[in-house]
């Protein structure tokens, strides 16, 4: 049966703002959701120092949801395939993902490198956040600025040069942008482009959230490009973008999600290789 598609209002909200929120989608689920997120950090042992979150600054896994099969399966659920696909086309790229404990402030900031040799422009990546606790605005939900991921836009490009000194530029302290303040409970779902800036403010240091990462398929003459995005992975010592479990359990659907990914992700050993013997454990931030 064909994933449920997106509404052409709903896709058209996203590309003009940035983002999508989806209350109580995945409400039926949560409960094992939450199980499996911290089951992984038990047997990672907090994160990849192997030490406990001791909810003074983040922790974090990478690749997180590819650690349970649950988690994995998440990529097939009809709800999230069918955002998926309504924004990057059906053969969209599952990307490497993270699984963190927050702690503090979360100050404004893009996903994507926004200096022209970065994440290419006309390539659309996005972040399904799962937020695993009761989040407001006081307590560290997500706040994003409608309209701040369009590269070129002159509101955009103010910001992206201004926005995170807003203390210096502003007068005022970051928690004070004008943004939405996007409060969740678990089992809702929020969508954002890698340009959008977003940020969080006034939570406490155990806030439970991790991601799947998406894009569109790389046209195959650009493919180069996408081996060039993967390099970043590397500083978390690992040697391919997915973990076993994520690529064990998938079937023929999930891995046309994969495929493009496995076929370019093999100068990743080496270069996690350099990372442990030049740069510290990446067990927090």
């Amino acid at each position: 049966m064909p994933s449920p598609k997106l509404s052409d209002q709903q896709v058209a909200f996203f590309k003009a703002f940035g983002f999508l929120s989806f209350p109580g989608l995945l409400k039926d689920r949560i409960d094992e959701i939450i199980r499996e997120f911290e089951a992984v950090f038990a047997k990672r042992g907090g994160g990849h120092s192997g030490k406990p979150h001791e909810g003074k600054q983040r922790s974090c896994i990478v690749p997180f949801p590819d650690q349970s099969a649950v988690l994995s399966s998440l990529l097939d659920d009809p709800r999230i395939h069918g955002i998926a696909s309504s924004l990057l086309g059906d053969d969209f790229n599952f990307m490497p993902s993270d699984g963190n404990y927050y702690s503090g402030d979360t100050n404004w900031h893009s996903d994507t490198d926004w200096r022209s040799n970065g994440q290419p422009k006309d390539i659309l990546h996005i972040k399904i956040a799962f937020y695993l606790d009761p989040l407001t605005r006081d307590t560290g939900c997500l706040r994003v600025i409608p309209g701040s991921h369009i590269k070129g836009d002159v509101f955009a490009e103010t910001l992206q040069r201004e926005v995170s000194r807003a203390s210096e530029n502003y007068g005022i302290h970051g928690r004070d942008v004008p943004a939405i303040a996007l409060e969740t409970v678990p089992g809702d779902i929020l969508v954002f482009n890698h340009n959008t800036k977003h940020a969080a403010y006034g939570g406490g240091g155990w806030r439970r959230m991790f991601t799947m990462n998406l894009c569109e398929r790389y046209p195959e003459a650009r493919v180069q490009e996408l081996r060039d995005y993967l390099n970043g992975i590397s500083r978390f010592w690992i040697d391919r973008a997915y973990g076993e479990i994520m690529m064990s359990t998938a079937g023929p659907g999930r891995m046309r999600h994969l495929e493009q990914v496995m076929a370019n992700d093999g100068h990743i050993a080496a270069l996690s290789k350099k990372a442990r013997e030049t740069m510290p454990e990446p067990s927090r931030g």
